[in-house]
C-alpha cells in the first residue's frame, strides 16, 4: 500500500487534494460527489472501505462528528477495511469527544488518529498556507508530515487525542466573534454616514484590529465576499461545539451567545450555505436592509 486515501473532496479538502496530486502524491478520493474527486486529480475509490483496504495514510475533510463517524465506523466505512499501521489524520472540526473515542477504537485496531485543525480557509488551502493544529502521537505526525507539506506551511503538535479539535474550537470560537462582532460596527458606520474605508483604515491602526478588519472587510465593502470559505450553517456549528466544550470543562460561556444569535440569524434568513462574511447582510436585512456596498448599476 503506498497511495494516500482522502475522504471529503468538497471545498476544503478537494483544494488539498489538487496540492497533494501536483506536488506528485498519488491520491485515492472518496466523495459522494463523484464529480468532485475527478476535479481534485485523485483516482475514485467506490467507498470508504475499499479505498481503507488500498490506503495506508487516510485523510478526512468531512463536516461534523456525526459524518465522521458513520464514515470511520459505519458499514463499509474506513474501519471495515483498515490494517494495523494505517494512519487516518482527520481534517475535519469536530467534536473532541468523539474524536478521543475514534481513537480508541482505531488504536484496539492497531491503526493511529491524529485529529488535524484546520485554520486559512479556502485561499489558504490553493496557495498551500494552511495552519494545523494536531492532537494525538507526535511520532505518527512526525511520518505523514510530507503529505501535509503540500496545502500546509505551519504545523503545531498541540498535545495528545483530541487536543487538535479542541485547539480548533478555541480558534474558530475567537474567529466567529470577531466576524459577527464587526459586521455589526460595519452596519453601525455605514448607518452613521461614515465612510467604510476610512473607519477600517482607522480601526486597523487602533485597539479594534482583528482577522475580519484586516482580511474580511477590506473586501466585503467592495461587494467581494471571497466566496469559497466556512459557510454560515458551519460557522454555527462550530460555535455550538465550542459551548459544549464549555459545557464539558466547567467553563462559563458569557460570549458565546452573540456569535450564536448572529450565524442563527444568517442562516435562518436565507444566507445558511453562503460564506460565513454575509453575516454582514443577515445584520444589515434587520436594521433597515442596509448593505456595506451599492450593486452594480443601482441607483
Amino acid at each position: 500500500m503506498t497511495s494516500i486515501g482522502f475522504i471529503g473532496l468538497g471545498n476544503m479538502g478537494g483544494r488539498m487534494v489538487r496540492r497533494m496530486v501536483d506536488a506528485g502524491h498519488e491520491v485515492v478520493g472518496y466523495d459522494t460527489d463523484p464529480a468532485s474527486v475527478q476535479r481534485s486529480g485523485a483516482t475514485a475509490a467506490k467507498n470508504a472501505e475499499a479505498l481503507a483496504i488500498e490506503c495506508d495514510t487516510i485523510f478526512l475533510s468531512l463536516p461534523d462528528s456525526t459524518v465522521v463517524e458513520r464514515v470511520v465506523l459505519g458499514e463499509q466505512g474506513v474501519l471495515a477495511g483498515i490494517r494495523g499501521g494505517t494512519t487516518v489524520v482527520d481534517l475535519s472540526t469536530s467534536a473532541p469527544s468523539s474524536t478521543r473515542r475514534i481513537h480508541g477504537v482505531l488504536a484496539a485496531r492497531e491503526a493511529a488518529y491524529l485529529d488535524a485543525g484546520i485554520s486559512g480557509g479556502a485561499a489558504a488551502a490553493e496557495k498551500g498556507t494552511l495552519t494545523l493544529m494536531v492532537g494525538g502521537e507526535a511520532a505518527v505526525l512526525d511520518r505523514v508530515r510530507p503529505f501535509l507539506a503540500p496545502f500546509a506551511s505551519k504545523i503545531f503538535h498541540v498535545g495528545p487525542a483530541g487536543a487538535g479539535h479542541v485547539t480548533k474550537l478555541l480558534n474558530n470560537f475567537l474567529n466567529a466573534t470577531a466576524l459577527a462582532a464587526t459586521a455589526e460596527v460595519m452596519i453601525a458606520g455605514k448607518k452613521a454616514g461614515l465612510d467604510l474605508a476610512v473607519l477600517l483604515d482607522v480601526i486597523n491602526n487602533s485597539s479594534g484590529i482583528n482577522f475580519a478588519t484586516l482580511h474580511r472587510f477590506p473586501h466585503v465593502i467592495q461587494g467581494d465576499y471571497l466566496s469559497g470559505g466556512l459557510t454560515n450553517t458551519l460557522m454555527l456549528k462550530d460555535v455550538t461545539l465550542y459551548s459544549e466544550l464549555l459545557a464539558e470543562l466547567g467553563v462559563a460561556g458569557l460570549n458565546a451567545p452573540g456569535p450564536l444569535a448572529a450565524f442563527g440569524l444568517a442562516r435562518a434568513l436565507g444566507y445558511a450555505d453562503r460564506i460565513s462574511n454575509t453575516v454582514v447582510d443577515a445584520i444589515g436585512d434587520i436594521s433597515g436592509g442596509v448593505r456595506l456596498h451599492q450593486a452594480e448599476g443601482a441607483q
